[in-house]
């Protein structure tokens, strides 16, 4: 194996998902493929949400704070990862490495938070509607949004401050998509088995009260909708929050995988894989899991494109 030391000038090699791969260039292209979809369909909802008027409420705000954190969360790692070939190292800098461990915890962090916010949007939209604009007034709904970001930053900002703190003297391939905070641990001449339980604790303490408020929330929504006597408002009601419910379930589902199960249930294959799934196929299929049957969505992208060819074609 091979040994060095860790100084603020060196670097290290990533093997991601592709190293293992027995079609690399397949597997390569099929990456590239969904982030260019997570670009585009995640730019032209935020697009969208930004320039149409009608979509100027609660729920869209929310719904396009999610759009550009998943742009930005499949934009720190989907390219680097693409960068792997067979024959060559896709070597990162220490601060680059650094940087882009901040970043995937700092936006991962957010959207747990968020997707917290938007369940308990549609709570208050269906079980309180009458009193919607208040308790979701732009003053609250911000405050929540920042309630996201603020927590999230300092989070990862901990976590990467202590992460990166520690010698590193092993080999310098990190076994990983990305820098993530457990296989860059693996290559630390230290003991680092405090820190790691401590990671575990938090990683659940993060995840664990949003996810009871999303249940909590839910629960509440059903109980209103099964009292409901119209069919029409309960299939509505159902339908609004449908979407939701399928990122939470792909959403908590990879991560809880991660950053919750012990190291001994880990290995560095099934770890790329999930981290594919929650970087790069989940970004780019939250766009269309909101819109593809949202007809406010669907008639503002009418517009908007309406309004773009109007004014680039005013003859047609």
């Amino acid at each position: 194996m091979e040994h060095w030391n860790s100084t603020l000038g060196s670097g290290f090699i990533l093997v991601g998902i592709l190293s293992d791969s027995g079609s690399p260039e397949l597997l390569r292209a099929t990456l590239a493929v969904l982030y260019m979809l997570g670009l585009i369909s995640n730019g032209l909802l935020l697009l969208v949400i930004t320039m149409d008027v009608q979509l100027h409420v609660p729920m869209y705000l929310l719904l396009g704070q999610l759009s550009l954190m998943d742009l930005l969360l499949t934009s720190v790692v989907t390219p680097k990862a693409l960068m792997e070939y067979p024959h060559r190292e896709n070597k990162i800098s220490f601060g680059g490495c650094a940087l882009q461990m901040f970043l995937e915890l700092f936006l991962g962090s957010a959207e747990d938070l968020l997707l917290a916010v938007m369940a308990y949007d549609r709570y208050v939209a269906i079980c309180h509607p009458l009193n919607y604009m208040v308790f979701m007034s732009p003053r609250a709904c911000w405050l929540m949004v920042a309630s996201s970001w603020i927590p999230a930053f300092l989070s990862a900002l901990g976590y990467t401050i202590y992460t990166m703190h520690y010698p590193f003297c092993k080999s310098r391939k990190v076994r990983h998509l990305f820098c993530e905070t457990f296989p860059l641990l693996k290559l630390a001449c230290a003991d680092t088995s405090i820190y790691e339980l401590m990671v575990y604790a938090m990683g659940a303490a993060l995840l664990i009260p949003p996810l009871v408020a999303i249940v909590a929330s839910y629960t509440l929504i059903l109980f209103t909708v099964l009292h409901m006597l119209s069919n029409e408002g309960r299939k509505k009601a159902l339908l609004t929050c449908s979407s939701h419910l399928t990122v939470v379930v792909m959403y908590y589902g990879t991560v809880t995988l991660i950053y919750v199960l012990p190291s001994s249930f880990h290995n560095p294959k099934q770890d790329n894989i999930i981290s594919v799934f929650y970087t790069t196929v989940t970004p780019s299929l939250n766009p269309l899991i909101y819109s593809l049957r949202n007809k406010e969505v669907m008639g503002a992208l009418r517009r908007v494109l309406g309004k773009y060819m109007a004014q680039t074609h005013p003859t047609l």
